[in-house]
Order: C-alpha cells, then structure tokens, then sequence
C-alpha cells in the first residue's frame, strides 16, 4: 500500500540532481537500472525527459534537494498530494538516444538469462555431485573400492572444467535439506580446494590429491558419536580428544578403502596449523604437507561460515576477515593470499549494502576479476520472479559499500533475497572475459 512519501509528482522540468525519484513503468519501458533512484548527473535528467511522461513520482524524504520551481511557461503540473498514475506520452519520433539506451537494457538482459541458464547448469552439476559425496559416507565401509572410484571420477570431471582455458566463476546453490551439513561441507570443501589449487597453479596430479584428499578429509567422524559432533555448545577436554582422533580414523578408513598414501598424509594433517596450534600432533609450518595446509585454510572457512548451529556462523565476509586480519599465523600465507583474491573481499553468500543502498546478496564471483561479483539486489518494484542479478564489473559507477548481516535486512528485503541459513557452493566455466 502506497505511503504518503510515495505521493508527490513533479513535472520532468522540475527534476534535478539530488532527487529521488519512482518510475510507474515497467523494468523494461525505461533503460535504468532500477525503477526508483537519486538523480546523479544531467544525462539522468536529459533521458527521464525523453520518456515524455507528463509527471514523475519522487519522494521529499530520500531527495536531497526539492523539486525546481515551475517557470511560467512550464505546464501545470499535478499537486505534491494527487494520487494519479504517470502515464507515458508517447514521443512524436522515438529519440536515438534513449533507443539506444533502450536496446543495450535488452542486451543486458539477454546476459542475464545466458547467465541464469548457467547457473541452472552448475546447479545441475552439483546436484550430481552431491550424490556422489553422499554416498561416500554411506558406502565407504560396504563398498570401499566402488567408493574411490567413483570420488575419483568426480575429481576428474571437476578438473577438467577447472583446468580449461575459460575463466572460472564460483556460484551460490539454492540450498540443501536438513541432516546433510556433513556431505556439503565435505563438497564445499573440494570445490574451494580446487579452485585455490587451480589459482596457485598446482599440477593436475597436485590438484587431483588435493581433490580427493578434500571429499574424503571427514569420513573419520563416522566413529564419532552424534551428541558430539552435533553439539552446538563448546566440547568439554573429553569430548575434544575424541573429536581429535578423527584424523587417524579418516587416514585407517581410507587406507582399507585403498585410497593413495598422499592422499592420507593430507587426510592426517588436515587440522594442523602452521603456528602449531592445530591438532592431532601440533605440527609447525615446515612439518604440514603444504597441500595440507591449503586444505586446512578452506576447511576452516567453511567450518566458520556453516557452523552446526547456524546462529552462530559468520558471513563469508566475516570469515575472510577473521582469518586473515587475526588469524593469519594459522594459515600458510601464500594460499591464503591466493585464497582472498580468488573469492574476493565479498564471497558469494555475503549480504551487502551497495553505493546507491540498495540491498543485495553476492550470488557469483568470478574467480579472475573477484572484486566485481554478480549481485542479487532488492528492488522494491520488482516481485523475486523478476529479480535483477546485476553484474558489478558492467554497472558503471555501482559497486558495494559494505556487508551486513540477516538480521540488518529489512523484513521485505529478507524475504526478497531469502538468504540461506548454510552455504553450499559450485563452480562453472565463465560464458565472459
């Protein structure tokens, strides 16, 4: 329901900068990217004009300036209070400017749904790959073999999108149901180790072991009892030390199921920490594998953002932070200088409040140009079957001003953007350059 903000229009001579205003058109009748805006530069006021409405809805509250004064040649305009809907007039001959305007919007939006498409096929690719990761922790003991290879074969297929020559985009997936936090972490795990390989350059066959390594680095927690491993309050010593001992479970389980001996000693070392702080044998930096310490950096990040109770995760963004503002001594710093560049400050997850304040949820980071994700934004005009996903690196002028938390959205937006409680992710070949 309209607010008494929402019910004063100007005639377009009295635009100026500084305005905020609200297009009654539809997202494709004008070339904006949104529907409400603040007027920044005279070519804003020049192509509102051109759409030949005879009066725009602005808003006294959000304008940083009032409307210009009408000059007596200026026709009537309506009242600060009339409610009536601004109707376009149709031009006498279609402007080439604002045509043009017009049909880069489409073109935008044929981008936009190539995208989509994509992203309908990464989550298709995850979906597949989620099987496999949950029949690692079902099958690992009954049909050990069958298990690896199976793992086997889902690391190769990932390192040949990985190892190509297109650029790398990594995706948020829409989500995954209750009761499988382990399987995703284990998933989201790989797809990170992968890309931060990819990134560093590794070999293949580097990247293979730390592929494999990624997927099977938890199936120690089998023998670890579910009031432990899902307690949501911190462990007592006891409970520690058993927690501890999924190491050398995961390195004696994959030994039966024949996995590789490299692959087990990154499996052993997967909580050990370069300060020597990590467990089970607190090793320093020059003691850990170093494909180890890759995998140990994005375990702890994912341990940070999807925490059993999911209150108490971080944001991506916060998890970026924490590890590398105050927590760098833990972690290798060559990976996880690579790690920030190929995420970017602003991971995908991450809810963000953009330079015009919009509200937005970071949904892609392309892995070669991270500081220009694709955002999901919140436009009040628009219902979330019409939402815009808007690509930073083509939005001139628009980028983000920081990242926020769930409950810092309002109710309209949060429903909007839905953020999910847990984070899973997947990686694509990138259709730009």
């Amino acid at each position: 329901m309209p607010n008494a903000d929402s019910e004063h229009f100007i005639h377009p001579e009295q635009l100026q900068i500084g305005l905020f205003i609200q297009l009654d058109l539809h997202w494709m009748e004008h070339p904006f990217t949104f529907g409400s805006f603040k007027i920044k530069s005279a070519d804003q006021i020049d192509t509102l004009k051109k759409l030949g409405l005879k009066q725009i809805r602005y808003s006294p509250i959000k304008s940083d300036v009032s409307p210009l004064a009408l000059t007596p040649t200026t026709e009537d305009a309506p009242t600060s209070t009339q409610a009536a809907e601004s109707t376009p007039v149709p031009p006498i001959a279609p402007d080439p400017a604002l045509q043009a305007l017009l049909h880069a919007k489409r073109e935008r939006l044929k981008q936009h749904e190539q995208r989509q498409a994509q992203l309908d096929a990464c989550e298709k690719a995850f979906g597949q790959a989620a099987k496999v990761v949950r029949n690692i922790n079902a099958q690992i003991h009954t049909q050990p073999k069958e298990t690896v290879a199976a793992a086997d074969h889902l690391v190769e297929q990932m390192l040949d999108s990985l190892l190509s020559d297109s650029d790398i985009a990594i995706h948020l997936m829409n989500g995954k149901s209750a009761g499988d936090e382990l399987y995703f972490h284990s998933l989201n795990v790989s797809v990170l180790a992968l890309m931060l390989g990819r990134e560093m350059k590794l070999s293949r066959e580097q990247i293979h072991i730390l592929g494999l390594a990624s997927l099977f680095h938890d199936i120690g927690k089998n023998e670890v009892p579910d009031r432990i491993l899902l307690k949501t309050e911190g462990l007592n010593r006891a409970e520690q030390a058993i927690v501890e001992q999924h190491c050398q479970w995961g390195v004696e389980a994959g030994h039966r199921a024949g996995l590789p001996v490299p692959v087990l000693k990154v499996i052993a070392q997967h909580h050990e920490m370069c300060d020597g702080s990590g467990y089970p044998h607190k090793l320093n930096i020059d003691k850990i594998d170093p494909l180890a310490r890759i995998l140990a950096l994005v375990n702890t990040y994912d341990n940070y953002c999807n925490k059993i109770n999911a209150a108490q995760s971080l944001t991506p963004h916060e998890g970026l932070a924490l590890m590398f503002a105050h927590q760098k001594a833990k972690f290798d710093p060559i990976p996880l200088n690579h790690f920030i560049k190929c995420l970017g400050v602003y991971p995908p997850g991450t809810l963000v409040i953009l330079s015009n304040e919009c509200y937005g949820l970071v949904v892609s980071v392309n892995a070669s140009r991270p500081l220009k994700p694709q955002v999901l934004v919140f436009d009040p005009e628009n219902t979330p079957n019409e939402s815009i996903v808007l690509d930073l690196e083509f939005e001139k002028g628009l980028n983000i001003s920081k990242s926020i938390k769930v409950a810092q959205l309002p109710r309209e937006a949060a429903f909007f953007l839905s953020p999910k409680k847990r984070m899973t992710y997947f990686f694509s070949q990138s259709e730009t350059k």
